[in-house]
Formats: structure tokens, sequence, C-alpha cells
């Protein structure tokens, strides 16, 4: 079969570099309006999780993972939710702890490895579907990857995977997202981050020392002295290295998708594992030439995004 399709994105021409490509999507993309059924669900330490359902009564389930600082109601998550919703599936996106506009209870939040949220989620979900789809963005791509890798029993319902501008290798992705030329991108996360660490430190201020919130100048010394240390990893590196669903794609036993454009400014050369595609059974890699981060903008407005249609042709397909 084939791992490496040959499939391109054409880009609307006056988008014309990688940036472009991820900025304006995520800005001035038009609103979509769904009638999301919020829920919210208790987690196994004692916290809580927000779930936004769309259902019209299906018997197929798709649950999609947001990116680092989104939500369920970013616009990506509502254009992929629209577009599986029009096609007669149910869905479900959901927040992840902390990101549904009100803080979480305990003082760990989410990070790219996480699944142990994921787990809870579709436990939760999968009870009235004969058939569950995970998809991810971003951080939640990662998510759903070492998600589907992780050496736990498989649940028969979950059939097939889609991860979408994934840095797949955490530690390289994350150098490349603060390098000079991806600062506005870098500080930006950093910003909402640290909001984030300070009201939570207000609550846990014994686990939360924000002492050394002023010296934190990239994304990995964030990690370094707050994502890796709360959530129980030495350092960023071990964090890095312990969550990277490179290590883990080996493992996956049911159909997946990786889309990751070739122009993302957040991700390494590391997340075009081209060599190691070619050995995969069930994973399939897509790497257009275009399309930036979580972008894939249309050329005709009234067209759905490419990525939304990639993901539906996939799922919808016999694999």
């Amino acid at each position: 079969m084939p791992l490496i399709k040959n499939l391109d994105y054409e880009n609307p021409k006056w988008l014309f570099n990688g940036h472009l490509q991820t900025i304006v999507p995520a800005l001035f993309r038009s609103s979509i309006s769904l009638s999301f059924d919020r829920e919210r669900i208790s987690t196994p330490d004692g916290d809580f999780l927000d779930l936004d359902w769309l259902r019209k009564g299906s018997d197929r389930l798709v649950i999609i993972s947001h990116g680092l600082e989104g939500n369920s109601q970013r616009p990506y998550m509502l254009g992929m939710a629209h577009q599986f919703f029009l096609k007669s599936f149910d869905v479900l996106n959901w927040n992840f702890r902390g990101c549904s506009e009100e803080i979480n209870k305990k003082a760990i939040f989410y990070h790219s490895g996480a699944t142990y949220d994921l787990d809870t989620v579709f436990n939760h979900a999968a009870k009235n579907y004969s058939e569950v789809y995970l998809i991810g963005f971003s951080l939640g791509g990662n998510l759903t990857l070492k998600y589907l890798g992780e050496d736990r029993k498989r649940n028969p319902k979950i059939k097939k995977g889609v991860a979408i501008s994934v840095p797949l290798h955490l530690e390289s992705s994350c150098n490349k997202i603060s390098s000079p030329e991806n600062m506005l991108y870098s500080k930006r996360f950093l910003s909402t981050l640290k909001e984030k660490v300070i009201k939570k430190s207000l609550i846990f201020p014994d686990e939360i020392p924000v002492g050394t919130l002023r010296k934190i100048k990239t994304l990995q010394d964030f990690d370094d002295h707050f994502t890796g240390p709360i959530h129980g990893f030495k350092d960023a590196h071990d964090y890095y290295e312990k969550n990277s669903a490179l290590h883990f794609i080996d493992q996956i036993q049911i159909p997946t998708l990786i889309l990751n454009a070739q122009n993302d400014p957040f991700l390494s050369e590391q997340c075009f594992p081209i060599s190691q595609a070619r050995k995969l059974e069930q994973v399939w890699m897509e790497f257009p030439k275009y399309g930036g981060h979580v972008g894939f903008s249309p050329r005709k407005s009234s067209d759905i995004y490419w990525s939304e249609k990639r993901a539906f042709e996939f799922i919808n397909t016999d694999h």
C-alpha cells in the first residue's frame, strides 16, 4: 500500500508563504455557527473536562482534539466538526484541562502526552457508538498518535485516526518555534501560558512557584520549569522524549493519517520521517509542499479547507 501520498494541496496564490498560510486562517477565517451541547465530566483524579457535542443520532462518532492553548471553539475545530456533522457523523470537540475558560481543579493542567484525559473522554463518549474516529491538531495530533500507539488494550471501536500539523518530535519542534523568525508565535503562546500559571499559583502556591516566571523566555524554558516538573518529568528534555509521537507511531495498529505541510513554520525536519513512513503498514504520511500550520485554506472561499477534505476522505475510505 502507498504510505506516502502524492496528492498536493494548492494554496491561494496571495497566501504565498508558510507564515501567511498559518496566520490568515487562524485570524480571519469566517465564523461557523454550530449548536453544541456542553457536558462536564469528572476525571478519575477528581478534576473535570468540558465536552462540546454535536449529535444527530449516528452510530459513528468523531472525537476532535485541539492544539496548544486552543479550545473546542477555535475556527479549525469548528470547521472540522462542521464537515463531519454534515456527513452524518456525531462529533465531540473536547477541551483540555484549563482550556474551557475555567481553571481546572488540580495543579496539573494539560500537555502533549496526557493521553489519560483522552482515554477518559473516549471511555465516556464511546458507549453509544459502534465506530469511533480520532482527529487531532498540532499538540492534539501528537496526543492522538501517542494514544493510538501506546501499549494498552486497544478498543475495537476505534477505527481510524488523523493527525494534522503534528510536531512528531517535540524538542526539535519546540526549538523551531522559538527561533527568531517564529518569535511572534512563541511569544503569543508564552503569554497565555504564563497567565494560566499565575492564576493557578494562587490556588496551588506550593506546587506552582512563580518566582522564576520572569526568567522564562522560550517555550522550552516554560516546559523546563513548569510543564515537565508539574507533570512528573525531570525537565523539558525528559518530557519531550517520553511524549513525542515519533516514538509511538511504529506501534499504531489501525489506519492513521499524518498530514504535515513542508512549509509549516512550527515543524522541524524530524516531523517528516519519510524513511520510517515507508516501513509502516498502518500509517499514511502526506507532506504537501504548502499549507502552513493548521492552515490549508481553500482557493475559493466557498470550498472546504483541504485538511477537512482529506480527513473525511481518509476516514470514509476503506484502507
